[in-house]
């Protein structure tokens, strides 16, 4: 039979292992320690010793005696002994036969120096079978020494008649049957050897009560007298503890109380988090939902509905907070005395469509070359500068145009003053320069249109304002509000009068922050660097930031050890207004978290730890299920709903964002996308992995995995893509959907190269001394130059050189 360990039965049961083992003790199953192994049988009597059927079975068992007739004087236990007999046959009547025929014809003491001869008890057994014992019973009550060993029947029931002080037998002519009177009596302990009861018994009584029954039933008397000894313990033990909360918490059903207090609780929540809000034991929580039918442990998550049973059951009504709602903020933000306020430099952002010409422009206002840095030409990541025009600075933030970065544009637009509006004057209007315009209309901020690319013979700039203006933006010439202004980046015309009208529009506003107070900012875009970690570029919205402070970013902290301008300059302050990059966080944080300056490390650990379970709680209260294998196999066989996992990983974060908005909500009838991991950094082992339990593809976007990566992807079956354009990714993603993707290359490494020196050579440039790690390397061979992943180099070969000499291909 299967058992249970004391220290099993002891969680079960909320109990510690001393509590447990000193249970046991007391209700006489022997245990020496918390390993210790008991049978099924006496783990259910430990358990119903808790919840309350022993005592219901003792009640039910103590009625009997007293509907049964009782004799006068002594006899009178004996008479309820044998009527409490019946219930229990079985192991009764083995004794019975052999007492009732030598008692009136032998004297005890003979009797009593053969009960130690016939040891081997078990070869009798057989012999209570025959339904002889009831004929022996009725012969023997004739006899005033006869119901004393008609008793032993009743010693197998739990709980006999009551107690009389005079029963207790030890006399020489009752010695067959002794033992079995004083066991039906519960409420005594075991009988003391001295006790008077009839004449001349008290004297023998302690000797030869154990060993009473007569030969062939020896063993069966010892095990039935140990048994009356437990029950009886029991039955006290139950007595006891009945009034004990501890009994009353396990075991009994919880009374639902009249009056519920309010219990607040988020949309999904852990046992233990339940039990704590509730001030309650999780035990008591666990034993309550166990009643309910719900299997659960301490860290398993319930929902709504089931926490409100339970919490019904412990006088509490319970109040589901929404997923996305906080709680009181855990940074008091000090309001700001009005003599402390001095202006501060406007923040712009320049929207619109793709390739129209923001970084262009803002490469004009800067003399800068952003745009050549930019895979395809196009912004894909947002970028914050600030630049001088005359005694005074502007701080632009240069955002997406295509429609994959939608909450990129609306983030920049949200930490806006001004926003410029930048319209090709030969597209037109286009689907993201609408989109452009709405966020700036929900940011409320006043919106400058720049009419770029004057310079083509096709320019139309009548016909862009006429499109503006039926979407709610009329120019100042037509007798509306917005102001237009032609500029051409390529040729660097018009910049000073859209700088002039920016200005205009911030001197309106009267833009003032207080330099003196503790930095407060947001993070415009985060990136992980190999040499430097973490890297984010913050917006200061208040206060003066340095380099040192403690700083609280969304879920994560750090120290601030150093800040640069957007020319990577290292700088020892910013101040309101002003972009820079900081170093130092614990983490890279999402783009759009607030950043905070607090007193010490020890508040911004907690706060940020509170923060990830926050996040978490909601992440999970929000997430949907997913199909586990034997359910998303059954919908295969039949035709159902298949998801294409995907694995996103990037060398920003603004691009993990944008690739998973679009990449999520693709589907059709058959398939649908699902991304279930992102990253910024490079692709590494666990990505490899997660990608093989899960059947999924891993999406590089601007990063390459090292050769170790590569071969261990290929030993796990791992399809990986790799893409520096986002068109290509969505393009790509979108035919394997519909079914028509036809790979048109293949790329095929031939080799890997470690550089080991660098030789910097004038009319040359920069020649590195390298080594080949594995396979070969030819002279006209296409190269991609990997610092951490990260692509930062992919051209041809300009020439190859085994130390002098020029070679074809070296291995």
């Amino acid at each position: 039979m299967a058992g249970v360990r004391v220290h099993e039965l002891a969680k079960e049961l909320n109990l510690s292992n001393q509590e447990t083992l000193a249970l046991l003790s007391k209700v006489g199953i022997s245990a020496s320690t918390h390993m210790s192994l008991i049978d099924e049988h006496r783990a259910r009597i430990v358990k119903g010793v808790l919840s309350g059927n022993l005592a219901e079975e003792a009640k039910r068992v103590k009625t009997a005696p007293k509907k049964a007739a009782a004799p006068a004087g002594n006899g009178a236990a004996a008479a309820q002994a044998s009527a409490a007999a019946p219930p229990a046959p079985p192991r009764a009547p083995a004794a019975p036969p052999p007492v009732a025929k030598p008692a009136p014809t032998a004297v005890e003491e003979p009797i009593a120096r053969l009960r130690p001869v016939p040891p081997p008890q078990r070869a009798p057994r057989p012999a209570p079978r025959p339904p002889a014992q009831p004929k022996v019973m009725p012969a023997a009550s004739a006899d005033p020494t006869a119901p004393i060993p008609a008793a032993r029947p009743a010693a197998q029931v739990n709980a006999p008649a009551p107690p009389r002080p005079q029963t207790r037998p030890g006399g020489g002519p009752l010695r067959p049957g002794m033992g079995r009177g004083p066991m039906p009596r519960p409420g005594f302990a075991r009988p003391m050897p001295g006790r008077p009861g009839g004449p001349g018994r008290g004297a023998i009584a302690p000797g030869p009560t154990p060993s009473a029954p007569p030969s062939g039933g020896r063993k069966k008397s010892r095990e039935e007298l140990e048994r009356d000894r437990k029950e009886r313990e029991r039955e006290a033990l139950l007595k006891k503890q009945q009034p004990r909360s501890r009994a009353a918490q396990v075991g009994a059903p919880v009374a639902e109380p009249e009056v519920l207090k309010d219990l607040p609780i988020p949309d999904l929540l852990t046992v233990q988090q339940l039990a704590a809000a509730m001030e309650t034991p999780a035990g008591q929580v666990i034993a309550q939902l166990i009643r309910m039918g719900t299997m659960a442990t301490i860290n398993q998550h319930i929902t709504p509905d089931v926490a409100a049973q339970v919490a019904r059951r412990f006088g509490f009504n319970t109040i589901v907070k929404e997923a996305g709602e906080e709680a009181a903020p855990e940074i008091v933000v000090e309001a700001d005395p009005p003599g402390s306020l001095t202006s501060r430099p406007p923040v712009v952002t320049v929207l619109g469509h793709v390739d129209h010409g923001k970084t262009s422009l803002l490469d004009a206002i800067r003399s800068t070359k952003v745009a050549a840095g930019e895979a395809g030409g196009i912004t894909q990541r947002i970028g914050a500068y600030t630049v001088e025009t005359g005694d005074r600075k502007v701080t632009f933030i240069d955002t997406p145009g295509h429609e994959a970065f939608t909450e990129m544009r609306a983030r920049g637009a949200k930490v806006t003053d001004v926003a410029i509006l930048v319209v090709a004057a030969d597209d037109g209007v286009m689907p993201q320069t609408i989109e452009a315009m709405n966020h700036a209309k929900a940011a409320g901020v006043p919106i400058v249109v720049a009419i770029n690319k004057m310079d083509r013979p096709d320019a139309n700039p009548d016909r862009v304002k006429q499109q503006l203006s039926e979407l709610g933006l009329t120019p100042e010439d037509w007798g509306g509000q917005t102001q237009f202004i032609p500029v051409s980046a390529k040729q660097k015309t018009g910049i000073d009068e859209l700088l002039e009208m920016v200005l205009l529009n911030a001197d309106l506003l009267d833009l003032k922050a207080n330099k003196s107070r503790r930095a407060q900012g947001v993070i415009i875009e985060a990136r992980l660097d190999r040499a430097r970690g973490p890297v984010a570029t913050a917006l200061v919205k208040n206060g003066t930031l340095r380099a040192g402070d403690v700083v609280v970013v969304g879920a994560t902290w750090g120290r601030i050890r150093a800040l640069f301008d957007d020319k990577l300059e290292p700088i020892k302050r910013a101040g309101p207004g002003i972009a820079a990059e900081i170093m130092g966080l614990s983490d890279v944080p999402a783009a759009g978290d607030i950043m905070e300056v607090v007193t010490d490390e020890r508040d911004a650990r907690e706060l940020a730890a509170k923060r990830t379970q926050r996040k978490r709680e909601q992440r999970m209260a929000t997430a949907k299920r997913t199909v586990t294998l034997d359910g998303f196999l059954a919908q295969a066989k039949e035709g159902g709903i298949k998801d294409l996992n995907l694995i996103i990983k990037a060398d920003a974060q603004g691009s993990v964002e944008a690739l998973r908005s679009q990449l999520d909500g693709l589907a059709n009838d058959e398939v649908r996308t699902r991304v279930i991991h992102t990253g910024v950094g490079g692709i590494n082992e666990s990505d490899v992995m997660l990608a093989s339990a899960s059947n999924a593809i891993i999406i590089g976007f601007n990063i390459r995995p090292d050769a170790t990566i590569a071969r261990k992807a290929e030993a796990e079956g791992v399809d990986i893509r790799l893409y520096d354009v986002i068109y290509n990714v969505i393009d790509d993603v979108k035919a394997a959907i519909a079914g028509m993707l036809k790979p048109q290359t293949r790329e095929v490494v031939i080799g890997e190269v470690e550089v080991r020196k660098l030789f910097k050579v004038s009319k040359v440039g920069t020649i590195a001394g390298a080594y080949v790690r594995s396979g070969r390397i030819t002279r006209d061979s296409g190269v991609r130059v990997l610092r951490d992943s990260v692509l930062i180099y992919e051209g041809k070969l300009a020439s190859l050189k085994r130390f002098k000499d020029d070679a074809r291909e070296v291995n």
